[in-house]
């Protein structure tokens, strides 16, 4: 069986499949070329992370028997029209988890020591003006004591947690299916701690969260408009590294601009891959090209986890 991993795989991936006897072609081929490259080279597997599509026509125009997803989201797969052709939908989402988790804290250390907007400043007037710029980078923030509010709380919303509480800070959490959930805390020395978290309504998350971090599935509309941004404490900071389109982008610089938010972080974006030039250029953001969940040790897990799934699928299919 052949396998195109047309957004990349992890070496251990690559190597746990090849001992099995597949074919992993790891060329990556332009969303335009994709189905006659599928064709020709008899792919019966494709594995893709968010750059590439994986939509109806594709699936009508070629032969696939396994579609892979390395990572949380399937909003780039038609899965549900791929299932009922009697394609196999596979995804990753526990194994980059904590890779998005800790990148959800250097952005938010960055934006309470304004680090974003230091590292833009200083090489361009460090040598001229590096008083003045300590002046004005000096008013920062500390984040033990202050108040975390978690919008959805799976596997990424608790790894935010764990770590929001091992530094010291309040968590307030929202989620439409979880009523409340045990977070277990693992220490150096054996030692573990469980704590027991309620989920709050999100009007108290929002009044009451100094920082707002976002972790939803892709949405048909908001989980955080204007209305959701009037509700919010005065310098709140928001963070989205989940999907572009759950954050009103245009009610956010509003609210920058009024002095309501503090300052934002962005990873994912509405008009991604060309996100508008507005956030670009806004001083108050720290951005990021969608790279969350971009580690070695994530990468190695979504390698091995892909892996293991379509080898349990084709031994399956040959008992």
């Amino acid at each position: 069986m052949k396998i195109l991993a047309n957004d990349g795989i992890s070496k251990s991936g690559k190597l746990a499949l090849e001992d099995k006897g597949f074919t992993v072609d790891t060329t990556h081929v332009a969303q335009e070329q994709l189905a006659n490259y599928l064709n020709k080279n008899n792919i019966e597997v494709l594995l893709v992370r968010s750059a590439t599509k994986v939509r109806q026509d594709l699936i009508d125009a070629t032969q696939l028997k396994i579609i892979g997803r390395g990572g949380v989201g399937l909003d780039n797969i038609d899965v549900d029209y791929a299932k009922s052709k009697g394609i196999e939908v596979i995804n990753t989402p526990a194994s980059s988890s904590i890779s998005v988790a800790e990148f959800v804290f250097a952005h938010l250390f960055g934006i309470v020591r304004n680090l974003h907007q230091a590292n833009r400043t200083m090489p361009l007037e460090g040598d001229s003006n590096f008083n003045g710029l300590k002046k004005a980078y000096g008013k920062a923030y500390e984040l033990r004591g202050k108040t975390i509010g978690i919008i959805g709380f799976g596997r990424i919303g608790v790894e935010v947690a764990r770590i929001a509480i091992g530094m010291g800070m309040k968590v307030v959490i929202y989620d439409k299916k979880e009523k409340n959930k045990a977070v277990k805390l693992q220490f150096f020395d054996g030692q573990s701690h469980t704590f027991n978290l309620e989920t709050s309504s999100m009007d108290q998350l929002l009044s009451t969260a100094d920082f707002i971090s976002i972790h939803v599935p892709s949405q048909k509309g908001y989980v955080i408009g204007r209305k959701e941004i009037e509700k919010m404490k005065e310098g709140v900071v928001i963070i989205n590294t989940a999907r572009g389109g759950v954050l009103d982008e245009r009610a956010l610089v509003d609210a920058i601009e009024t002095g309501k938010v503090l300052g934002a972080a962005l990873d994912v974006f509405e008009n991604e891959p060309l996100p508008e030039m507005g956030l670009l250029m806004n001083e108050s953001l720290s951005l990021s090209p969608h790279i969350a969940g971009s580690t070695i040790e994530a990468q190695d897990r979504i390698g091995a986890e892909l892996a293991e799934q379509i080898i349990q699928i084709y031994n399956l299919s040959h008992a």
